[in-house]
């Protein structure tokens, strides 16, 4: 059997001790994430969690470092999630936004508090992201590289190419 995980992102955002997370149905029950979702097809990692954390919590997201990939075989499901962990900032939020379908609210909890919520987490993802944060894990952006249609990477400068038959090229994020 073949691993073909779906890729994901999360959102760490950290404020005066609390996390930004979302309380979600999945299913029949209520969850707790980060603000998190999926890739979708052609769009680059850091537009991804940067529109997720928006469309869930109404917050405006800016990513500063990677802080994880995280790889989950969800042992009921028989499904693997490949999660790229981003911490950053919030900027500015938007009360009057309306929530992704699922997502009740979006709240800040501190980490004794997720802890004792942790029947509910969502995956074990939610609490090792976070506890990688605080231990200081921090990737910088630029490990991040996409496969773009008609772009190369030569000597680290982006230069525009043109499409081959044996698929993509590499560029810089």
């Amino acid at each position: 059997m073949s691993l073909r995980p779906d890729l994901t992102v999360a959102a760490i955002v950290e404020r005066n001790g609390e996390f930004l997370l979302v309380e979600e149905r999945v299913g029949n029950a209520m969850v707790f994430n980060q603000p998190a979702g999926h890739v979708e097809r052609g769009e680059e990692l850091v537009a991804a969690v940067i529109r997720e954390t928006l469309e869930e919590t109404a917050w405006a997201f800016r990513p500063e470092a990677l802080t994880g990939i995280y790889l989950w075989d969800h042992p009921e499901k028989q499904r693997s999630f490949l999660r790229f962990a981003f911490c950053g900032q919030v900027t500015s939020h938007d009360a009057q936004r309306r929530l992704d379908r699922g997502i009740e609210r979006a709240l800040w909890l501190n980490r004794q508090q997720i802890v004792m919520r942790s029947a509910r987490l969502r995956s074990p993802m939610v609490l090792r992201c976070i506890d990688d944060y605080l231990q200081g894990q921090r990737y910088p952006l630029e490990v991040i590289q996409h496969m773009l249609p008609g772009m190369t990477s030569v000597g680290g400068e982006e230069r525009r190419s043109y499409p081959r038959d044996d698929g993509p090229t590499i560029s810089r994020l």
